[in-house]
């Protein structure tokens, strides 16, 4: 059993103080050895002792000078009294007999912290709270108040007798604790405590004398040597706690100064490492800019070099043929026209200019944006070219000749030759991107028409396409009907009304069709009733039907090369691939959720990504189609489109309002849950919206009703364009919020786009 100090009520309340002087000195040597035990228990002796003094100084005798009525806290063994030491009695004095009621009344239970405090818990056990308060109230009870006589001054000394004894004495168990107090009354002290501190025995024994009027006063208890011959070492020792508290403070911090250096230090050197290779970014672009100038110089040096060429060729041949005066003024008439087409093949200062300073706006509303996009691409492609070797390497030769390797082509007459061609580097790259994004500033119409039948309350189109040619494309919707239109026609001729050259109707409505990339008249449609066809547009009529889906079939591709194979992605979770050339289906893809978009992969037949409902998009080789090959993991909800940008990129569209952008070759595994990029701007939660890409760039719907295009580099929008509602009876422009953007689709690579929106609109768009 663990030693006990204090009182079996409250003890000492000082066991923090205590622990934490233990702990400071735990590298000086045992306690007690070097006098800090000793000194803090004089301290806390001396303050009780002072309040009892302060007390007295008012004619007020304490009566609760027990370790249950104060509390010790640390560093410095601070001590501070749970009740009034005036406030015993009103009159200034108590009994035992009222004290004790008083004790048995209204104690509460002492707040332990220390080890004694949990020795006395144990030996509480067998002994209740009140009990444990009485036992300490007769032990602090001076002999005179046993007499039933008043409490007096030299009460409280008895009690402060008391107090010193219990600080320095310890036991090992409460029965032994119980006897020495119990011998106490005697004033017989346990040998132990003669034997390590005579001092304080001799003092305590003083203070416990049985006649009152030998008790010293309070102000000799405050005077005593006893007490004065320990406050030095105690002041040494609180100096001591305060100057390594100090230090203490000055070591945190030290360490937080330090922390934060090195963040900063970390920070200050990743900024100077992107100054450097900014710094190096600008050297290569001033390199390729020098290039540039000197490519300019040698073109109009040779434009003018070629017209002046003509006329001498002229004048050569007037020597060697007969001079026609006639055609002389004719002759220069040409010359001088020559020479100023050669003039304006080169661009003057003053156009170069107003073409940045148009750009350089738009540039600036994104700084951000491109900031963040082009250290993306720098790092991405920095990354990629540290992996890959270059197979394009060009050596000069001591002639000064190029030698092109793995079918490089060289033109020893080629100015980009000349003057050094372009780094293939990621600052062509990014050039590129930001080029693209920057060559145009709106989308403007360039013609539109309504996809409206007059028997047909709904007119949403679904879904819109070009042919192969890019001559005719085709519309397709709720309205039952798939209306093919010339292209040309529309944009040229300029018609309040315009008519499909070929109209053919279905029995449900329809929500895909796709064109055949080799049957120039065949597209292939699907509709709500699950039911996939292909259509002969010259004939208007289908001549192949498929049956197998049991729910609607959102999608429908045909694969470009084999254009004899079709799939189909419906709301029964499956995926059908079809052949022409067969009756039903070759293979089906059983899948856990609804599909809502199918696509080939452009090289090859044998690939197809799918966009599900579950949000995620699966890539399956059709050679092994119990399993995706790969699992594209980002979006938060459906998928609603899936495009390949090339063979190895996939772009995705979702109702979570963004689009995401896939680099499958980055898979080492079959799961992929980091696209490369993600595009916001649009607004998408709950419709299909539409999603078409064109030589990088990307065009989608918004449920706001407005055309946005992306650019594959950047993740914010390049263009957008809003479709107008007017309302019938005023004229005027409203803002009507049901209706969206349907679908859209590129004319192959070219700036022309066709969007069609939830109420019929067809607008043909140019970027401009």
């Amino acid at each position: 059993m663990e030693p006990s100090r204090g009182a079996a009520g409250g003890g000492r309340r000082w066991g923090d103080a205590e622990a934490e002087a233990e702990g400071d000195a735990a590298d000086e040597g045992r306690r007690g050895e070097d006098g800090g035990e000793a000194a803090e228990c004089v301290h806390v002796f001396r303050q009780v002792a002072e309040a009892v003094a302060v007390a007295h100084a008012q004619g007020v005798a304490v009566g609760s000078a027990r370790p249950s009525c104060f509390v010790v806290s640390p560093p410095f063994a601070r001590v501070a009294f749970i009740e009034s030491a005036s406030g015993s009695d009103a009159s200034g004095s108590c009994s035992g007999s009222d004290a004790s009621e008083d004790a048995d009344r209204d104690a509460s239970p002492p707040r332990r912290r220390d080890g004694a405090g949990r020795g006395e818990e144990r030996a509480g056990k067998s002994f209740p709270l009140k009990s444990v308060l009485a036992m300490e109230l007769n032990w602090y009870t001076s002999p005179e108040e046993a007499d039933d006589s008043a409490a007096t001054f030299a009460s409280d000394v008895y009690r402060l007798g008391v107090l010193l004894f219990e600080l320095f004495c310890t036991f090992e168990t409460m029965e032994d604790k119980m006897r020495a107090m119990a011998n106490l009354r005697h004033r017989v002290l346990p040998p132990q405590l003669l034997l390590k501190w005579p001092k304080e025995a001799s003092f305590c024994q003083l203070l416990m004398h049985p006649v009152p009027e030998t008790r010293p006063k309070m102000s000799e208890v405050l005077q005593s040597e006893f007490l004065n011959q320990s406050r030095n070492s105690l002041e040494e020792r609180e100096a001591a706690l305060r100057l390594r508290e100090e230090i203490e403070e000055q070591e945190l911090l030290l360490d937080f100064l330090q922390q934060l250096q090195k963040r900063k230090q970390d920070i200050a050197d990743s900024l100077q490492d992107t100054v450097a290779f900014l710094s190096s970014d600008i050297n290569e672009v001033l390199h390729q800019q020098s290039a540039l100038g000197h490519c300019v110089n040698f073109s109009t040096d040779l434009d003018k070099e070629v017209c002046s060429g003509t006329v001498e060729d002229q004048s050569d041949c007037g020597s060697r043929k007969r001079f026609r005066p006639e055609l002389q003024g004719v002759d220069m008439e040409e010359n001088n026209r020559t020479v100023e087409e050669c003039s304006r093949t080169v661009p003057s200062s003053e156009l170069i200019q107003e073409s940045v300073l148009s750009k350089s706006s738009r540039l600036m509303k994104n700084f951000k944006k491109l900031e963040t996009a082009y250290f993306l691409t720098r790092s991405k492609l920095a990354k990629q070219a540290g992996n890959q070797i270059s197979n394009h390497q060009i050596v000069k030769r001591a002639t000064g000749s190029a030698i092109g390797t793995e079918g490089s082509s060289i033109d020893d007459f080629s100015l980009e030759r000349q003057y050094g061609r372009r780094q293939r580097g990621w600052v062509n790259s990014f050039l590129e991107g930001l080029c693209k994004y920057l060559s145009f500033s709106k989308l403007k119409v360039r013609a539109e028409l309504k996809h409206c039948d007059l028997l047909n309350s709904s007119n949403l189109v679904c879904s819109v396409g070009f042919d192969r040619d890019r001559e005719f494309f085709a519309t397709a919707g709720v309205n039952k009907k798939i209306k093919v239109f010339d292209y040309n026609m529309i944009v040229n001729e300029h018609r309040d009304i315009h008519y499909p050259v070929v109209e053919m109707s279905n029995r449900s409505k329809l929500s895909c069709i796709c064109w055949n990339s080799y049957m120039k008249s065949h597209i292939a449609s699907s509709d709500f009733e699950g039911i996939v066809q292909v259509w002969d547009v010259t004939r208007s009529q289908v001549f192949v039907e498929m049956r197998e889906h049991e729910r609607r079939v959102w999608s429908v591709d045909f694969s470009i090369v084999d254009p004899t194979k079709l799939v189909s992605g419906s709301d029964d979770g499956s995926v059908k691939l079809w052949d022409m050339n067969q009756a039903g289906s070759i293979g089906t893809i059983r899948t856990r959720a609804n599909v809502c978009s199918v696509q080939f992969q452009p090289d090859t037949s044998r690939s197809i990504a799918i966009g599900s409902a579950d949000h995620k998009i699966y890539c399956y080789d059709l050679r092994n189609i119990r399993a995706p090959y790969c699992t594209l993991v980002g979006h938060t909800k459906t998928v609603s489109y899936v495009k390949y940008l090339d063979a190895s990129t996939i772009v995705s569209a979702s109702t979570d309002n963004s689009l995401k952008l896939w680099d499958l070759s980055m898979s080492r595994g079959r799961i992929i849950d980091s696209p490369i990029q993600t595009f916001t701007g649009h607004t998408n939660t709950k419709n299909f919206v539409g999603l078409s890409i064109s030589d990088g760039y990307i065009a989608t719907g918004s449920e706001t009703n407005e055309v946005f295009v992306y650019h594959k580099e950047f993740p914010m929008p390049v263009l957008a364009y809003k479709f107008s509602v007017t309302d019938p009876i005023s004229g005027q422009e409203i803002d009507d919020q049901s209706q969206f953007i349907s679908c859209v689709c590129w004319r192959g690579q070219s700036s022309t786009l066709l969007s069609a929106n939830s109420s019929g609109n067809i607008k043909i768009l140019e970027m401009d």
